[in-house]
């Protein structure tokens, strides 16, 4: 064999040890965001994420050119109101969108190529287009799918704990102590969870010079979650008004927990018709196997 043939092959293993080292040392970091207080908070960001945020600089010029800057406003909202403020910024996951693609999207082609040439099934090979492009696609729509999960996650959250604090502070606050003590001990008793972050942050902007109004109002705003947003309306009018914040917590809890009721009956009313497609897909089929399949293959015998 050729000298230039075993040099290539050294090469090569020397690139993809070196490039499983790299991954290895960064699967291992933890990241983290700072909250509020100060304290440190994990935050899990994809390893295909650490591995090319260093290439991210190359591409930001292109990214805060003024024609992206709607997509950029929009995607950095998304972020803070995801967790990852301070970790990621919208100009480094929008870059992600073009490094994808062209890094691990040629990785992805030349492993697309390598197994077309070995694989011997014919209608695997007339698709070698689909096969070629349904890899760079993905990587390009990684992103945002991963953004909008984190912040779905983050939205269910907040939505399970907001009853149990409203609870809290209601008790709290018909108890005689004022709204922003009752907050600031249900913040230092409770594990610090989404809501928590985000109460923490209403808690020092306060403390800043913010009013209570506006520092609620920016919750909203961050956030962006319907059923918070209603809770701070009620509390921004019920303060403008003058009416007891005690009654107006206790009736946003029960409110809130009669729509979480009625988007869990809704979800099991949907259940059924999402079980109709692998119910007709698999399920159907496999019975018909089953049950007709020995009379298919004797009628077949008969016939031969």
């Amino acid at each position: 064999m050729d000298t230039r043939v075993y040099i290539a092959s050294g090469c090569w293993g020397i690139a993809a040890a070196l490039a499983t080292w790299y991954a290895g040392q960064l699967a291992g970091q933890i990241t983290y965001v700072t909250l509020a207080d100060g304290r440190k908070q994990a935050r899990k960001i994809p390893l295909m994420f650490k591995m090319l945020l260093p290439l991210a600089p190359n591409v930001v010029p292109i990214i805060k050119k003024p024609i992206f800057s709607k997509t950029v406003d929009a995607t950095s909202r998304r972020i803070t109101s995801a967790g990852f403020h301070g970790l990621i910024s919208a100009e480094e996951l929008l870059a992600m969108k073009i490094l994808l693609p062209v890094t691990l999207g040629i990785l992805w082609l030349l492993l697309s190529g390598v197994f077309l040439y070995f694989t011997p099934v014919q209608f695997i090979k007339e698709l070698d287009w689909l096969i070629y492009l349904i890899g760079p696609l993905w990587l390009y729509i990684y992103p945002n799918a991963w953004l909008r999960k984190e912040l779905q996650t983050r939205h269910r959250a907040i939505q399970r704990s907001l009853p149990f604090v409203l609870d809290l502070l209601t008790l709290a606050v018909e108890a005689g102590m004022d709204f922003m003590t009752a907050l600031q001990r249900n913040v230092d008793r409770r594990s610090v969870d989404a809501l928590g972050e985000e109460l923490l942050v209403v808690i020092k902007e306060i403390q800043l010079g913010k009013t209570r109004r506006e520092a609620l109002r920016e919750l909203s705003t961050r956030v962006d979650l319907p059923d918070l947003r209603a809770v701070v309306n009620a509390l921004v009018q019920a303060d403008e008004l003058g009416v007891s914040i005690g009654s107006i917590l206790r009736i946003q809890s029960d409110q809130i927990r009669q729509r979480r009721f009625e988007r869990a009956e809704r979800l099991a009313n949907e259940a059924p018709v999402k079980m109709l497609g692998p119910l007709l897909l698999f399920i159907f089929p496999s019975v018909f196997l089953v049950l007709l399949g020995p009379m298919i293959n004797k009628l077949m015998n008969q016939g031969l």
